[in-house]
């Protein structure tokens, strides 16, 4: 590393020690000190990410960043969740399970669960009026975070930490076996988002990632039986994997192997949800969910100016994903490229996209350095404006203005990459 690339290099990392020192001390109101944090630090992530692909970084140098963002995901993880409630949501789905009952039977309002009411809880729960939404796998995760710290976010936030820790060695793991750049880790490890919204706001995609992970990491090393059932398990905390079956689907070359793809998930889905299933409705909120909410959706939000019918949009954005999706899992790209652009283009498609949803891209990013994911898992964080606004005003409103910065410079990366066919990674590693 050239000396004015050390500058360079470690002003940014200086910068960015310093914008969380100040998030801490200058807190007049923690929204405000969240949103100017966050957005703030997500735009020298930017930077910091174009110094890290150009230099050669010592190891010693790695090591020691890799202990900062280790550092900085433990002192996150006390303070309290800011930019999101959705953990009272997950404490009371395991409070309830602590008290021998199916977390689908009853929404949180129900009357029968009086005799659980706490001074917080159901009463800070977001739509108390709906059932739980989160699948078996994380029912279970909350069901023991609740048992190590009861109605506490730390006992939510010491398991999302260590789930991390074991998503940072997975990485090093497949970055090693594929032979690229040890540095490439900092990519992960230094990024804002997991950071905001896992060690500040507690969302259980955290969780999902580490599945996610080895998953990849066992199919690489060809242990295809291990691999489907971490991806399985991912689909246990978030239903996001699904959209990756088919590409573990097309890349086997018999169909011996083809239908443990498809048999795998099922069987193991069938059996995380068979604890619940008979005493309790897992998909009903769910599907109330996917079919009405909506924030944040680039696609979805253009079209539905014109259209203005929520299920017709729904369906048009459906129908364009499932277009550009095959011609990803069937083109020639190798499979951590299709990985990286089904999830993208779902995200691209979507009519919900909150930050947290795009730590399924950022876990990816060390092994696809594309300027189009990393550009869209920092600049997300623009969408801190609503919930700035939200908790300041009581007015949930999107912003065409953020819209526009958000997507604009994304959009024209992903269309150049796609344009160029320009893959970051060594062409059939698989």
């Amino acid at each position: 590393m050239r000396p004015i690339q050390k500058i360079i290099f470690f002003s940014t990392i200086f910068i960015f020690i310093l914008i969380f020192i100040l998030f801490e001390l200058l807190r007049i109101k923690p929204i405000i000190s969240y949103t100017s944090a966050y957005i703030s630090s997500s735009l020298v992530f930017l930077f910091l990410c174009w110094q890290i692909l150009k230099s050669d970084i010592p190891k010693k140098y790695i090591t020691a960043l890799i202990a900062l963002g280790i550092c900085l995901r433990i002192i996150f993880s006390f303070l309290h969740p800011i930019g999101s409630d959705d953990y009272y949501r997950y404490l009371w789905d395991g409070k309830v399970q602590a008290n021998g009952i199916n977390p689908y039977r009853y929404a949180p309002a129900d009357t029968a669960l009086n005799n659980l009411h706490s001074t917080s809880l159901p009463k800070l729960v977001n739509f108390p009026e709906m059932k739980t939404i989160y699948p078996p796998l994380s029912q279970m995760i909350f069901y023991f975070s609740y048992l190590i710290g009861g109605e506490s976010y730390l006992g939510l936030k010491f398991l999302l930490l260590v789930f991390d820790l074991f998503t940072l060695l997975g990485i090093s793991l497949i970055i090693k076996k594929l032979n690229l750049p040890t540095k490439n880790i900092l990519l992960y490890a230094l990024c804002t988002l997991p950071l905001f919204q896992f060690f500040i706001d507690a969302h259980v995609d955290g969780f999902g990632l580490t599945f996610l992970i080895f998953a990849i990491f066992f199919y690489i090393d060809k242990k295809k039986l291990l691999s489907l059932i971490f991806l399985s398990a991912s689909i246990c905390v978030k239903p996001l994997g699904l959209i990756l079956i088919p590409i573990f689907f097309f890349q086997e070359k018999n169909w011996k192997d083809k239908f443990l793809v498809i048999a795998i998930p099922i069987l193991i889905c069938t059996i995380a949800y068979l604890p619940y299933i008979f005493t309790g409705s897992p998909f009903q909120a769910l599907m109330q969910f996917t079919e009405n909410w909506m924030f944040n959706g680039i696609v979805f939000d253009i079209l539905d100016s014109f259209i203005k019918n929520n299920q017709l949009t729904r369906a048009i954005c459906g129908i364009l994903l499932m277009i550009v999706y095959l011609s990803v899992i069937l083109g020639r790209k190798d499979f951590l490229t299709k990985l990286f652009l089904s999830l993208f283009f779902v995200y691209i498609f979507s009519p919900v996209v909150h930050p947290w949803y795009l730590s399924w891209l950022a876990v990816l990013i060390p092994f696809i350095p594309r300027w189009s994911g990393i550009a869209f898992v920092s600049l997300i964080s623009l969408t801190a404006f609503t919930v700035l606004n939200y908790q300041l005003n009581g007015v949930w409103k999107e912003y065409t203005l953020v819209l526009l910065f958000e997507y604009t410079p994304v959009l024209f990366l992903i269309s150049y990459e796609w344009l160029k066919n320009k893959d970051l990674v060594q062409k059939n590693i698989i």
